[in-house]
This record gives C-alpha cells, sequence and structure tokens, in this order.
C-alpha cells in the first residue's frame, strides 16, 4: 500500500496511534469521517475490516461502512464508494498479507489503499488515509492463508484499532 507521498509506514499500536492523531487533529470533526471496513465475514483473515467496523459502530461512530452485519465484500464496494464520497474524510481499512515478523503490526499511509491485491481481486483505490492490519505471512496461497489465519489475532487487532480511534478523537 502506497500513500500519496509514495510512502507507507509500518506500525505497531504506538505508531498508529501517532498516525490517528494526526488524522484527528487535520479532521476533528467526526461527522465529517467515514470508515470503509473492508472485507468479509466468510474468511477469518479478511474479516479484521468487519470486526473493526463493528466495534467503531458499537463505539457510536456515525459512519461506517462495512461490518459483520453489513460487509464491505466485492459485492458492495461500489456502494461504499459512492458513500464515501460524500464525506469530508474517507479512512480505508482492510487486510493484508506481509512478513512474518509483522503478523499483528499496521500499515498507514496518507493516500489510498487497493483491497484485494492478494487474492487478485480488481477493485478501485479508496480512502484519503488507510489502514492495512497485517493479520498473517505472505504465501503462495494467499486465499488459503487469509482462510487459515488466527480468529484471535484479528479480534486483538480490530479492538486495538477501535480503541485508538477513539482516543484519537476524544
Amino acid at each position: 500500500m502506497l500513500g500519496k507521498t509514495g510512502e507507507a509506514a509500518k506500525n505497531g499500536p504506538d505508531s498508529l496511534q501517532s498516525f490517528l492523531t494526526q488524522v484527528a487533529a487535520r479532521h476533528p470533526d467526526r461527522s465529517q469521517v467515514v470508515f470503509v471496513c473492508i472485507g468479509t465475514d466468510r474468511s477469518t483473515g479478511d474479516s479484521f475490516g468487519p470486526l473493526l467496523g463493528s466495534r467503531l459502530e458499537e463505539r457510536g461512530w456515525p459512519h461506517v461502512f462495512g461490518t459483520l452485519k453489513q460487509p464491505c465484500d466485492a459485492k458492495r464496494f461500489e456502494e461504499a464508494l459512492k458513500q464515501a464520497a460524500e464525506h469530508e474524510v474517507v479512512i480505508a481499512v482492510d487486510a493484508c498479507l506481509g512478513k512474518p515478523q509483522s503478523v499483528g503490526g499496521y500499515i498507514t499511509a496518507e493516500g489510498p489503499l487497493t483491497p484485494g491485491q492478494a487474492t487478485g481481486a480488481r477493485l478501485k483505490a479508496v480512502g484519503d488515509y488507510s489502514i492495512a492490519g497485517v493479520v498473517n505471512a505472505s504465501s503462495h496461497k494467499p486465499y488459503m492463508t487469509l482462510q487459515t489465519t488466527s480468529l484471535y489475532t484479528v479480534m486483538q487487532m480490530a479492538d486495538t484499532v477501535a480503541e485508538l480511534v477513539d482516543q484519537a478523537w476524544k
């Protein structure tokens, strides 16, 4: 994932908190922020986005697209793009695969992310800002890797991001 500057930052929770705090300082009005949480509830690894979306919705965030109840999967992605265009700032969230030592971390960028790259999906880039959760290590069978990803890891990551989002927009 690359930002507008062509660089993406690999982050643990401390760097993610700093990133979110900077975004919140630029866009303090929660009502103008939409989270597009990409993924499906039918794949453990790809459930990071919908899990986070559900957590944000539970915490009272007014504009969240992509939850466990209504995932932002490939079928609903175009609708998400239309809804996102109505808001001042779009924060796109998706799961990704990475290096073994990066699992459980986050890749953030100022700029969009392109969902579905690991599985060969061809979807449009989305987001003014982006967060990719590294849910598992890359492999030669990315679809299978996402299917066999630890649910515990993905849930912990979603809980962490939801908490850090709330802290950034106190």
